[in-house]
């Protein structure tokens, strides 16, 4: 990995598409650099941090506001976990469903894969019958990574490692004590490390491809 004190315009030009190279604390990026680096996707790692263009894709480590939403089927489970949340403090955006009338999981999971999008609420929750749709649904959003969890490692993982912004949850599946403590640990989980950063980065340049 290539290790910089300062980039300009022509070490930024001299880097290939989607490489990535740290640069010492106090280093500098001239501002030409940072346009060719942005255009070329090169991710530039700061004692283990990004720089702004990368450190955006990064989910919000302190939830304070949370979006959440089910169909017909995940409306009591919803409803428990919208106390747990509560409970901790933890701002929440109820989108519903409200009624026990049938209601398709797309369109509750882009209620709120839109709102953790748009900088609304700083992670999302979705529940349906299995979770399998609304994940689907969900990632079809620009800038949302939705993971479906059936354990806590899982939501661990899809935190710490995969920067998931939206859970989405199968209220068939699980319990509420099995759903609140998965809820628990993917809220509670950050991601800390900078090499998983730069794979999401990947995933934003696919997003882009698409």
């Amino acid at each position: 990995m290539k290790q910089f004190d300062i980039i300009t315009e022509a070490d930024a030009r001299a880097l290939t598409r989607d490489e990535i190279v740290t640069l010492a604390r106090g280093g500098h990026v001239t501002p030409l650099a940072k346009d060719t680096l942005r255009e070329r996707h090169v991710t530039v790692l700061i004692d283990g941090v990004t720089t702004e263009h990368d450190a955006r894709l990064i989910p919000a480590a302190d939830i304070r506001r949370v979006a959440i939403a089910s169909d017909h089927s995940g409306r009591a489970l919803r409803a428990a976990l919208v106390g747990v949340l509560r409970g901790r403090g933890v701002a929440v955006d109820d989108l519903g469903t409200h009624t026990a009338a049938p209601v398709d999981y797309p369109d509750m999971a882009a209620l709120v894969a839109t709102a953790v999008a748009r900088g609304e609420a700083d992670a999302g929750i979705v529940i349906d019958g299995a979770g399998i749709g609304s994940a689907i649904a969900a990632n079809k959003v620009n800038g949302i990574r939705a993971a479906m969890a059936t354990s806590e490692t899982i939501a661990r993982y899809s935190r710490q490692h995969n920067g998931a912004n939206v859970l989405t949850l199968g209220a068939t599946l699980l319990s509420h004590d099995e759903a609140k403590a998965i809820v628990t640990t993917w809220i509670s989980t950050p991601m800390t490390e900078a090499r998983y950063v730069a794979r999401l980065a990947k995933i934003a340049d696919l997003e882009r491809r698409g």
